[in-house]
């Protein structure tokens, strides 16, 4: 069994069966003419459950063969122009790379003895975006495995921040819009059901300063701890973007921590044209950035950032295994005195090496085309009857559903969206999303792949519309 250990001894062996899958993949790349097959759960599942674990194939060619049939045949594949569904970006190649090696060198970034150079890429990574972001001369971070994780370890720097005696004076105020990690995260804090304040938003989907300086005003009144504001940079359901210029005022005012998700528009971050948008996001207290959703990444490749790297302290504990005090007074730097996790993936390569090979400005490219496309998107279905378009777009999100010409009970119009989606799905043809706006029900594209055109926009919704238009025609049949 040691042959299948990677070391010197076996170096030749891991080229070649690396090679293989590798080769695998990219024919199913190459071959890949839709974003999914259809398949269903009850078809699958049988042919994994099927599998014994405890009787191994002992060769590379054979399980790359049963691969095929239980996963790479019928995965949901993101790099395929009709895949619009959800927040997941096709990668670029120079990550891919990354991964690679990171995989196999196999480095844990929680310690300077088990990264060396991993541990100072990944600073030199949190300082450039930092400088990206402009938070100052004493700002620090650390990767995460995701956008929840940099949420929950910014709002728990914050509630320490906040001094207080008593959790359950704490208040933390997110859009209706706001990310459902907010709301998870004050639970895992320990703060009461009702410390999460929801702010209404307006016709944009963006947060209401008016309502949240209100809030704010309510919470000092009643004797309670505005803990923290958090803006979102991008929302899920319609990539919009908070004010962040009124929200860090109100924030200065009212001594409260500014956190802003920018874990979807982060993007404009390296963007050409459209970095004015985020403005404001210098002066947060701590952001959150998703580099495997609007940076081509691979996931996972997250990061929290904060002003003052200070308050990072917050996160550190010391092991005399691991990460004894003396090594601080050496000046040894080790990534878990910032981190939640212990073992930690070095991450931060994939986004080094796309740095290197395609610099930011490629990134930026990449992500102003889509949000270009979004806003033809739009124009699209502005000018089209069969459809009710929400909002115009921020970043690169379309929230619509599909409305027929005849007069239709509004919950009959919910079912033929929600039968639209799940019949396309079911032919594989395009993967969309879907949400509720207003207790209705709608459908999403999000759309993260330049290689995805506006005929790709339009093919998809007449296949949107025959579906739904199948579904009230058979429900009128039957209703007669």
């Amino acid at each position: 069994m040691r042959s299948h250990l990677l070391n010197d001894t076996t170096a030749e062996r891991y080229r070649r069966s690396v090679t293989e899958g590798i080769e695998r993949v990219a024919a199913k790349l190459a071959t890949t003419d839709r974003p999914f097959t259809g398949v269903s759960v009850d078809a699958l599942a049988p042919r994994i459950d099927r599998i014994d674990l405890d009787r191994p194939l002992h060769d590379t060619s054979a399980v790359l063969d049963e691969l095929e049939e239980v996963y790479l045949r019928d995965a949901v594949y993101f790099h395929h122009p009709r895949y619009l569904a959800h927040l997941n970006c096709p990668v670029v190649i120079p990550a891919v790379l990354g991964e690679a090696v990171l995989s196999a060198v196999n480095s844990s970034l929680d310690t300077w003895d088990q990264s060396a150079g991993g541990t100072l890429i990944e600073r030199r990574l949190i300082d450039w975006t930092n400088g990206r972001i402009g938070l100052g001369p004493a700002a620090d971070g650390v990767f995460t495995s995701g956008g929840s994780q940099s949420n929950l370890q910014a709002l728990l720097l914050a509630r320490e921040e906040a001094k207080a005696d008593d959790l359950a004076r704490l208040r933390v105020f997110a859009s209706e819009a706001g990310h459902f990690s907010v709301k998870k995260s004050a639970k895992l804090l320990g703060l009461g059901a009702d410390s999460v304040v929801t702010i209404p938003v307006d016709h944009d989907k963006r947060l209401q300063t008016l309502a949240l300086a209100r809030e704010l005003e309510r919470c000092r009144a009643e004797g309670l701890v505005p803990m923290a504001v958090v803006a979102t940079a991008g929302t899920t359901d319609f990539g919009s973007i908070d004010p962040l210029p009124e929200i860090a005022e109100l924030c200065a005012r009212y001594g409260t921590w500014m956190h802003v998700d920018a874990a979807y528009g982060c993007g404009l971050l390296t963007s050409l044209k459209n970095r004015d948008r985020i403005a404001g996001i210098e002066r947060a207290d701590s952001v959150t950035v998703d580099y495997h959703k609007s940076f081509f990444q691979p996931v996972s490749s997250s990061a929290v950032l904060v002003r003052d790297g200070a308050t990072l302290r917050h996160a550190t504990y010391h092991a005399e295994y691991l990460n004894p005090r003396r090594m601080v007074e050496e000046r040894i730097p080790n990534q878990v005195d910032k981190s939640l996790q212990t073992t930690r993936r070095f991450d931060a390569l994939k986004l080094w090496m796309t740095l290197r090979v395609m610099g930011a400005d490629g990134i930026g490219e990449l992500f102003d085309e889509v949000c270009d496309l979004a806003r033809e998107g739009w124009r699209l279905l502005a000018a089209d009857p069969r459809f009710d378009v929400v909002v115009e777009p921020s970043l690169s999100t379309l929230v619509f559903r599909f409305v027929p010409a005849a007069v239709t009970a509004p919950a009959e119009i919910d079912r033929a969206n929600l039968y639209a989606r799940k019949a396309l799905f079911a032919s594989g043809d395009a993967v969309v999303a879907g949400t509720k706006v207003g207790g209705r029900h709608y459908l999403k594209f999000t759309l993260l792949n330049p290689e995805t055109t506006a005929d790709d926009i339009a093919a998809v919704l007449d296949l949107i519309a025959g579906h739904a238009e199948q579904y009230l025609g058979d429900s009128l049949d039957r209703a007669s």
